[in-house]
């Protein structure tokens, strides 16, 4: 039975989401042109705003809240995230950013650095008027980001599994500040502790199933507005990957050499993704994906019923679809 979208619902959150979108313009200015601009760059290519969703949705478990903490909360997220990009341009040389140069290729990596830099202070400012449980929170989160970016800058150590090393990374890198995300909406509305955990559970593996749907989809799809096999040329780990490498079948050693190999001629990096998009594995990634998003599904069936538990639920499952 298809759930009919709640119109007066769906407009609320529209709305609290236009108001972040604003507030988050403002809340990159700074004292001299320059940064501001700067600052603004990120923010400026757009992007999903997936972590303010997710904070407007946790809030409708609670007793009520303040419209003006919400925004903040909103906004200690998103800024949270869009610093760590600029960081994360940096570790990984990247040109582009959400279709426009990124700041490190626009100007410098020191540029880029403190720039993110600013940003997290900015973050920071916010959050302390919110009060010492989100600051602590803000902080704890902070930590895991910092961990996973230098787990996967140092990559699997010896005795490690490759493919479990990968997994916390993404915990840690993507899931620690999703689930805070929730869990912040939830704070700001007085939700019970209870419901807090489901949230805080929820949003650590929803943000598993969102990064892990992005590796399927650099193998396999041609429509996201993202080149495919970008990661596979550059060498980057993803699920299928790792599983393939984790093989024992002596008929996959040649597609395991290939992809472990230079692939910065496209007929190669072609002959890899054709190769790939027929193997077993892409199947055996894609249950992957849907273990941990049943797993997300389960830790909500203890929230309230109501529109934000269905928003939840079908986030989880579009976050699946766009892999299939």
């Amino acid at each position: 039975m298809t759930h009919v979208v709640d119109e007066e619902f769906e407009a609320s959150v529209t709305g609290r989401l236009a108001v972040i979108e604003d507030e988050l313009v403002k809340a990159a200015v700074a004292d001299s042109p320059f940064v501001t601009e700067a600052a603004r760059h990120i923010i400026d290519a757009g992007g999903k705003r997936f972590r303010p969703l997710l904070v407007v949705l946790g809030s409708a478990f609670g007793q009520g809240t303040s419209e003006t903490d919400l925004t903040r909360a909103a906004l200690v997220v998103e800024l949270t995230h869009v610093a760590s990009l600029y960081h994360d341009d940096v570790m990984d040389d990247a040109d582009l950013r959400r279709g426009a140069p990124s700041a490190n290729r626009r100007w410098d990596n020191s540029i880029a650095i403190l720039v993110g830099d600013y940003l997290f202070s900015r973050a920071s400012t916010l959050v302390a008027d919110l009060g010492t449980d989100y600051v602590r929170l803000q902080a704890e989160t902070f930590g895991r980001l910092v961990q996973g970016q230098i787990a996967e800058t140092r990559g699997p150590q010896e005795g490690d599994d490759p493919l479990e090393h990968y997994l916390q990374v993404i915990s840690d890198k993507t899931g620690s500040l999703i689930a805070t995300s929730a869990v912040f909406g939830g704070m700001v509305a007085g939700a019970s502790r209870e419901i807090l955990e489901a949230l805080d559970a929820f949003g650590e593996e929803i943000g598993v199933v969102f990064q892990l749907s992005d590796d399927i989809i650099d193998i396999t799809s041609n429509e996201t507005g993202k080149t495919p096999g970008t990661d596979l040329r550059e060498g980057v780990p993803t699920l299928p990957t790792l599983m393939l490498q984790a093989s024992q079948d002596p008929a996959d050693q040649a597609l395991k050499e290939l992809i472990s190999s230079d692939l910065s001629d496209d007929a190669r990096l072609a002959d890899a993704l054709e190769q790939l998009r027929a193997h077993p594995v892409i199947e055996q990634a894609r249950a992957e994906v849907q273990r941990h998003a049943d797993l997300a599904l389960a830790h909500l069936e203890s929230l309230p019923d109501g529109e934000a538990k269905q928003a939840l639920s079908r986030i989880c499952l579009d976050l699946v679809g766009r892999s299939n």
